[in-house]
């Protein structure tokens, strides 16, 4: 049995047809055969394109009404035949819905039972590398449950036993790093990897007139026993684990570390020290999210 089968048993792949939501659910269905999961694909046609059909003449907005149901189709169908196609004995759930994107992403989630979702930052509108997709990113801000995020750069990676080699786990010793670090290990586990844990020390928020030398040492002291937190969760999993405190700004720091460390996943909570509110995004995770070139895994806090 897969390690990750009790924690993720359905991953939901919403997708508009376009190249960022495919590359999303290609790592959805990565997610979904390491974890033996049933998956759900979903389309959503807005209905603020159905009602501006209204000012349409009916016949014209007919056929457009249509076209739109044809697309989802289409989508979903591509999807659907992309999952069979790379593993078979995957099941698979389809649907169309109408609404507001990521309203309908979060009903579904919970209505459904969802246990993760993949996208990719980028939609049908087309956007730079360092601006995160609306829909995605309302759905950060607001799903349950954790969003698997893959940006364009990462769109011909997999996530595979054999392609996952290193997995980053930034941690602050909050509780909201906490679930992540959960998250994290058990999927290091399912890909056999190895963890790197790393915790940054921000020293630009204090006082120029500190001691640099004595700040760090006292910075790093906290910063020992959360990576020390980690070490204990990864001995309970028999995964090997390397602790790393580095110096300066947290998203600047992830970022780095996973370019020099030939990282494949990050995996990381939605809110740290700054406290907890469901609709909102923590700001490291924003900034890693939004120039990451690999695949983050963001966990929220109210995830389980």
């Amino acid at each position: 049995m897969s390690p990750t089968s009790e924690t993720i048993d359905s991953v939901l792949l919403p997708t508009d047809g376009s190249d960022g939501a495919l590359a999303g659910a290609r790592h959805g269905i990565d997610l979904a055969a390491t974890a033996d999961a049933t998956v759900h694909v979903l389309s959503v046609i807005e209905t603020t394109d159905i009602e501006g059909l209204t000012s349409v003449l009916e016949s014209n907005g007919e056929e457009q009404r249509a076209a739109l149901e044809a697309d989802a189709e289409s989508a979903v169908e591509s999807v659907a035949t992309m999952v069979r196609d790379r593993n078979p004995d995957l099941e698979v759930t389809t649907a169309i819905e109408r609404g507001t994107p990521f309203r309908v992403i979060n009903r579904y989630v919970e209505a459904n039972g969802i246990d993760a979702v993949a996208m990719g930052t980028e939609g049908r509108t087309g956007v730079r590398r360092v601006v995160l997709g609306s829909v995605t990113e309302n759905v950060l801000r607001t799903v349950g449950v954790p969003v698997l995020v893959v940006p364009p750069a990462a769109s011909d990676s997999r996530l595979t036993e054999a392609s996952v080699e290193n997995v980053l786990l930034p941690t602050d010793g909050s509780d909201g790093a906490a679930v992540a670090v959960d998250w994290g290990i058990t999927l290091a586990t399912a890909f056999d990897a190895m963890v790197h844990a790393i915790y940054s020390v921000d020293t630009s928020r204090f006082p120029s007139r500190m001691d640099p030398g004595e700040l760090v040492a006292e910075l790093e002291q906290p910063g020992e026993e959360a990576l020390e937190a980690v070490r204990e969760r990864g001995r309970e999993h028999g995964c090997s684990l390397t602790g790393t405190i580095a110096t300066g700004p947290p998203a600047r720091v992830i970022l780095d570390y996973a370019d020099d460390n030939e990282i494949d996943l990050i995996a990381m909570g939605t809110h740290g020290r700054s406290g907890f509110e469901r609709h909102f995004l923590g700001s490291v995770t924003e900034t890693v999210v939004r120039n990451a070139e690999l695949p983050v895994f963001c966990v929220p806090m109210s995830g389980e």
